[in-house]
This record gives C-alpha cells, structure tokens and sequence, in this order.
C-alpha cells in the first residue's frame, strides 16, 4: 500500500477530474470514504463541499452540471448511496453527466463476505452496484489491478455520453500507488458518417426548397441541443435566416427569448395561439433535439406533420419518412446552415416572423393589490436581469415562469421530466458555486422548499447571495389543482419563512409580501444588491394556478378511460 506523499489512486480520480473541468466535489463523509476525502482536500484543484444529506448533494452536482458539463458527488457505501440515488436517477432522466463515487469496504472485507455495517448483511457488496446498473452510463468496481484504466473508461464514458456514471472504490483502493497519468483522456470521437450526412442535406435541401422563404421554415428547439453540445450549431442555424423560432419548456433559454424571431414557449396545445401557429403551421418546421414528454407538449397534445418535419436526435435525423444515422445532433445541424442561408439570399423580402412581437405590456396593478400568480411572474420577469440564472421548482413556479420571455444571456433551470419536487433549492448551491460571478434567483413553492430546506444552511456558508423567492401557497397546489384540491394529503404545514436565515446560520434580506406594492419594494431592494441573500415569502392564494399548469392538471386529473 501507499505511505505518505505517495500518489495514489485517488490522487489519480481527481486528476481526470480536474482534467475535465470538475473543481468541486459535492457530498456527505462516511467511514468508508474518509480517506478518499482527505485526498479531496488536499488537492490543489478540486474542492470539497459537504452538504446536509447525499439528496441534496446529488441535486446540487445536478445543478453544478447543468452549467459546467460536468459535475462529481462522493457518498459513502449503502446508505449514502442510496439516499442520492433519485437525484442521479433525475441526471439521467434530463442528460446530466454527474461522477457518482462511492466509498466501499476494503477488499479484504469484501472478498471474506464479512457481515460490515452499511450492507444488507449477507456478504454481497454487488447489491447497490446493480441498482445502478440502468440509471448511469458506465458503472465500475475498481480494483487493484484495473483501477486506472476503469476510471477513464468510466469518465470518458460521461463525458462523451453526457450521463451520469459510477465508481465504487473500496476503502484500500483509493490508497494503492500508481502512476499519474501521462497523457490526457482521449478525444471524443465523432460517430457521424459523413456519406450519411451527404445524403441527409440532400434530403433536407430537397424539403426546404418547398418553403417560400425562411420566415416560411420555423425551428423548435429542444434540451438536447444543449446537453449534446451543439448550441453554437443552433445559433448558426437561427442567424442563417433569422428563422422564426421557439423552444420547448424544456429548453427554455436555449436560444436568445429576446430576439425578434422568437415566437415562445410550445407546449402543445396549451400554447399561446401565436407559438402553435408558428410551430404546427410552418411550411416546413426543424425539429431540434426535442424529446415529447407528457409535461413538455401539453400531454402529447403536439400536431406536427412528420412530411415536413426536418427531426434531429442525438444520433439519428430524419426528413420527412427518410431516417439517417449515424449522424449527430451538432453535425445534422451544421449541415442545414448553408442550405437555410442559400434559402435566405434567394428572398432576401422577408416577411415578419409569425408571433415575433413582445406582447405588449399589460396593465400596471396597483400598489395594493393582492398577489396571484399572474402578478407574481409579471413582476419577476420584469426583475430579471442579463446573466441570471433561474431556477424554478416544479410545479406553479416552473409553469409560471415558462410562459415569460426572458432577457438576453439568463440561464433557465428546471427539471420538467423527472419533476423531483425539491430539487432546485440545492441546484441553487451547485449553481452558485459552477458560476460565482452569476446572480442566482431561486423560485421554489412552499411545500418543495419544506423537502430540502435544510441546504439553505450550505448556500450561507459558501457565502452565496442569490434571490430566494417561497411561494407560499399553503400546501400542495399542483396537487390540489389535480386531485383532492381540499384533502389533509395536500396540507404542509405552515413555516415563517423569513425566520428562516437566523436559524440556519446566515444574515440575509428577508419579507414576507403579499400585495404588488411590497413585492416591488423588495425586489427593488434585492437589486440594489445589499451583498447578502434576499429571501421573499410571497403569499398567494392556495388555488391559483398558471393557465398552462391548470391545462395540464385538468388533463392529468381527468379520470381514467
């Protein structure tokens, strides 16, 4: 084994790492990953954070890798693991590549099947390693002979895949000697075709010339359009023929909401007519990276004719009934910015992109008026500012914001698909930390911030100062919205939130609103920028709802057929 000074093998797991852009390790300690931890916090790159439970931490890798591209979280065997494992499942779910690293049981304890503490107590250490198995791309069990070559092979694995992944270092390990590497991770490698790409653009040149202009071609992008890389291709494409545009609520602020061929947020039928005019009525639309969920098309409410649909996946395309593959997301892309400018100089008289205007701007309410949800969103699209980044939890936050334009270069963080109540609040603090020099505003209901308030404790001692926004609703309002809008099920109960700093150990901005004129104040005082967090109580009544998650919870709660 090693002694003092000796590099080792978790030496070695930091490295790459680091190597990969990861300078923050989020987790809980347990014996069994002690001694890795002590390697943590001697390197000279990668920092530790510990946070309040393996939940939180897995939700705030999340976070942390949403903006870097990739994030690490160590939990210690069993337990530790376990308690994180719906925040990984939740990676997965929404392409987010996060190291999970697992301190286990030495080998010696292993292999003699001892009867240790944090196991099901038969002597199998492969339990949780299957559990795994179908919620990360790679997973590994290092041992002393193939822990180097498993860890780039576990790493590179996230990082080409864009998923989270698993390693299981057992105690003894993480201590052994070896070499530090002596060349970097190999390059990803391209699986694109280009034969196939050849055929693809003539596919696609053939459907575009269909269209009498570009304002004629419309784009709906999608969230893998981000997570695979290929924003950059995206923006390209948009510019080639400012081609009238909108994203799914799931990519929201992918793409500039600012610009004038923006046409909205499209979610199916429950779109604003002008949007699902563009989408659904376009000569020929691009679909980009979009994956259908219930949630993210009005419950699969989405009319697009496959005919003149130009459909991008992470590794295949189609256009029209024609499918091509290998090909991916990034090059399919690429691929159609010359054919969209060749469209664009033929016609140079473009007609205005439908929807394109911003909506004027509605009535001012009055200083006293109560709070809805309506009025709520209204005053905090209006306070958002280029580079923020929000964070809205599921539910009356997420569907609230979702329909609002948001400024230029504002970050958009959700998670539509799994909708892990909960979840954004400590996202916030893995935000924070993979972009410090961003404002965090955080929008979070009630009875999810009662799920992870305790990570509040975490935010205050990095020294975060983001914007906390708690809409107090009193209870479960989704849930009411869907079923049982009266039921003891849909209750929480009730917390003082603005008590909520001193307890948890932090100095901050704190009121409690519940008309627009003390909303504004306060707002107003956040972006003065007191230097300290701002934590907003806003109380709103328990049944109001946002139009788009009253479309979707009729639906959700219609009975049975």
């Amino acid at each position: 084994m090693t002694t003092a000074g000796t590099y080792t093998v978790a030496d070695y797991l930091l490295d790459r790492l680091a190597e990969l852009g990861v300078d923050t390790m989020f987790g809980v300690p347990g014996d069994y990953s002690l001694g890795l931890l002590d390697h943590v916090v001697r390197h000279q790159a990668v920092n530790w954070v510990g946070t309040s439970n393996e939940l939180n931490a897995g939700y705030a890798a999340d976070g942390y890798g949403r903006l870097r591209g990739i994030a690490a979280l160590c939990t210690t065997f069993g337990v530790g693991e376990l308690s994180a494992i719906n925040a990984i499942t939740g990676s997965y779910a929404e392409f987010v590549p996060v190291v999970h690293v697992v301190g286990a049981p030495k080998m010696a304890a292993q292999s003699a099947h001892k009867m240790v503490h944090h196991t099901l107590g038969d002597g199998v250490f492969t339990h949780f390693l299957a559990m795994h198995a179908d919620i990360t791309c790679a997973q590994a069990a290092l041992t002393l002979d193939h822990a180097v070559g498993e860890i780039d092979r576990v790493l590179t694995t996230v990082r080409d895949r864009h998923l989270p992944g698993y390693l299981l270092i057992p105690a003894d390990v993480a201590e052994f000697a070896v070499e530090p590497p002596s060349e970097p991770l190999p390059p990803r490698t391209s699986r694109t075709d280009p034969a196939v790409t050849a055929a693809y653009a003539r596919a696609a040149a053939a459907l575009l010339s269909t269209a009498a202009s570009p304002s004629g071609v419309s784009v709906l992008v999608g969230l893998l359009a981000h997570r695979l890389g290929a924003a950059h291709e995206l923006d390209r494409l948009l510019a080639a023929g400012q081609l009238p545009h909108a994203t799914s609520l799931w990519a929201k602020s992918l793409v500039d909401e600012s610009a004038p061929s923006f046409v909205g947020t499209y979610a199916g039928a429950a779109s604003d007519e002008a949007t699902r005019k563009a989408v659904e009525k376009s000569q020929v639309l691009i679909v980009a990276g979009v994956q259908f969920t219930d949630l993210n098309t009005g419950l699969f409410s989405q009319q697009i004719s496959r005919e003149r649909t130009i459909e991008i996946g992470a590794a295949t395309a189609s256009v029209g009934t024609q499918t091509f593959g290998p090909l991916e997301l990034r090059d399919a892309l690429a691929a159609l910015i010359p054919l969209v400018a060749a469209l664009a100089a033929a016609n140079r008289a473009l007609s205005a992109a439908p929807g394109s205007k911003v909506p004027a701007a509605a009535e001012v309410p009055g200083e006293a008026t109560p709070l809805s949800q309506q009025l709520l969103w209204d005053q905090v699209a209006g306070f958002l500012r280029a580079g923020d980044i929000v964070l809205a939890d599921q539910g009356t936050c997420f569907y609230g914001m979702g329909t609002r334009r948001l400024p230029s270069g504002v970050t958009f963080v959700g998670q539509p698909l799994w909708a892990s109540i909960g979840y954004t609040l400590p996202a916030l603090l893995g935000v924070g930390l993979a972009e410090p020099g961003r404002r965090g505003i955080l929008l979070i209901g009630d009875g999810a911030a009662q799920m992870t308030a305790q990570e509040l404790a975490t935010v205050f001692r990095h020294g975060l100062t983001p914007v906390v926004i708690v809409v107090d609703n009193d209870g479960y309002t989704v849930e009411r919205a869907i079923h049982g809008p009266t039921e003891p099920y849909n209750d929480i109960s009730r917390w003082d939130w603005t008590s909520a700093p001193a307890f948890f150990g932090g100095v901050a901005d704190t009121a409690r609103v519940t008309t627009v004129g003390e909303l504004r104040t306060a707002l107003e005082r956040a972006q003065a920028g007191p230097g300290r967090l701002t934590l907003l109580q806003v109380v709103v009544p328990a049944m109001d709802v946002p139009p788009l998650l009253a479309t979707l919870a009729r639906s959700l709660g219609a009975p049975a057929r």
